[in-house]
């Protein structure tokens, strides 16, 4: 069966005959067609795809709440896959092998419109050069005090040794990461006096951390030009050993220390435990456990749709799973003697991220903390550093809540609240500025009743009340 695929990349386009995709295609007796879109540009795609009404067959949607994505399920360019799965008593491997809460995420009026693409819920944090600590005898930050005096110190310190100014102390784009935001509270739910839930970027919390960051810009700790970065050119950062933090996948501590020692031998990253913030929190972020999820477009045959739901299914299981990650056997890896599964120079080459795209994978609690290329004795010491995540982090909710009135009154203040920020941060406004911004969005009548709706939706979405997961996700 031949199914086409619009998804995203985040390395080089794979070639679809290699032996890993070959593989791959005759394990789930299909021939995939399938429209890599470069990560940093797959929003403005989607938006393109979706406008043009020419949908491929099957589409990944990144964002669960996306509005043109939301606007074109409600238009009825999508399948609505509720009656297809039942009590996904054909459908086991979907049922029990997706992260707990995965099929909340998918639903919108009620009705399951995609596969949710499942991943670990433990998945970024913020890296460093323990290194650079070392050679300038700092210790591990283990509060955001100490972590933001770190990074000043580090910028201003020299530690590549090279004679010059040009340390980043924390490589960071328009965006705060989602570390960060954990940080400072910005992911607990926050009300207005009406009782609205207030949508992030509004409370006083990112507020706070809005200030944070100032404090480092004005210490030379930020790239001069942070505003402008896409995350191609902030992990290039951390990988040409120019700055000293990054918030990414745990995994990557691995491969990226490898891409420094190229140019500084000496090179180690880390990812450091969960450090506590100014109010409690701590700056550990949990994903939501899907990578958005796969919606098959209404030009498909109802015939189809079964069989497209049938390859979800295969990949879901643990044995595909496992194939995704690793390959085959005596190709992709080898067995050693004490049962660990070592890559070849064949696997190093075509086992990455791509190999998930286009699939729905069981839910794998380490996923995004080991690294396949690494040793296991690496990896089992990656497992227990990154424990304290799933303990202490939170979930974002407005990476699923949806409010109608929010779509229509946002993209009036989206920018401009992103520019004031940004003012903020780089000093070229006040914060006093800064506030009445944000106290002006918050004053509006559509902004405030679409605080409401989103009040409305945490309480009637429930992620661990999922009839179709096999147990609950704990609270963010």
């Amino acid at each position: 069966m031949e199914i086409e695929i619009m998804t995203d990349l985040t390395q080089e386009n794979p070639d679809l005959s290699n032996e890993y995709w070959a593989a791959f295609q005759s394990l789930t007796n299909t021939r995939l067609n399938i429209l890599w879109v470069p990560g940093n540009e797959y929003s403005t795609k989607l938006d393109l795809v979706l406008a043009s009404g020419d949908i491929p067959e099957v589409v990944f949607g990144r964002e669960h709440n996306k509005p043109t994505l939301i606007n074109a399920i409600r238009q009825g360019a999508f399948w609505d896959l509720t009656p297809f799965l039942g009590d996904f008593s054909r459908y086991p491997n979907l049922r029990d092998n997706m992260t707990p809460g995965a099929w909340s995420y998918v639903r919108v009026d009620d009705k399951i419109m995609g596969i949710p693409r499942s991943r670990s819920l433990i998945d970024s944090g913020l890296k460093i050069r323990k290194d650079w600590l070392e050679r300038l005898e700092l210790p591990v930050p283990t509060t955001m005090d100490e972590y933001k005096e770190t990074l000043i110190a580090i910028a201003n310190g020299d530690p590549d040794g090279n004679g010059m100014d040009d340390t980043i102390g924390l490589a960071i784009g328009p965006e705060p990461d989602p570390s960060l935001q954990a940080a400072f509270g910005v992911y607990n739910p926050t009300y207005d006096e009406a009782g609205g839930l207030m949508y992030n970027y509004l409370t006083p919390q990112f507020t706070q951390l809005v200030g944070w960051l100032r404090e480092l810009y004005a210490a030379g700790a930020l790239p001069d030009e942070f505003a402008a970065l896409n995350g191609t050119q902030l992990s290039d950062m951390i990988e040409s050993g120019r700055a000293a933090s990054f918030n990414y996948a745990i995994y990557r501590d691995y491969s990226w220390t490898n891409e420094i020692r190229k140019v500084q031998p000496e090179g180690q990253l880390i990812t450091l435990p969960p450090m506590r913030g100014p109010n409690g929190d701590y700056a550990a972020s949990l994903d939501i456990g899907t990578r958005g999820a796969h919606h098959i477009s209404k030009k498909v045959s109802r015939e189809k749709v079964e069989a497209i739901l049938q390859y979800f299914e295969r990949t879901a299981s643990a044995e595909l799973t496992d194939f995704a990650y690793y390959g085959k056997e005596g190709v992709h890896y080898n067995v050693s003697d004490n049962g660990e599964k070592v890559l070849t120079e064949l696997g190093r080459e075509q086992m990455n991220v791509n190999t998930l795209s286009p699939i729905t994978p069981s839910y794998t609690r380490w996923g995004k903390v080991i690294a396949p290329e690494a040793p296991q004795a690496w990896n089992e010491e990656k497992k227990l550093e990154a424990a304290p995540y799933e303990e202490l982090g939170v979930i974002d909710p407005f990476r699923y809540l949806i409010s109608d009135t929010w779509i229509e009154a946002w993209p009036k203040y989206s920018a401009e609240l992103e520019s004031m920020w940004v003012k903020a941060i780089s000093g070229k406004i006040s914060m006093q500025e800064y506030e009445e911004c944000v106290e002006k969005i918050k004053r509006d009548p559509q902004i405030q009743k679409a605080f409401q709706e989103f009040a409305a939706d945490l309480s009637n979405r429930n992620p661990a009340n999922d009839d179709a997961d096999s147990e609950s996700m704990r609270p963010g």
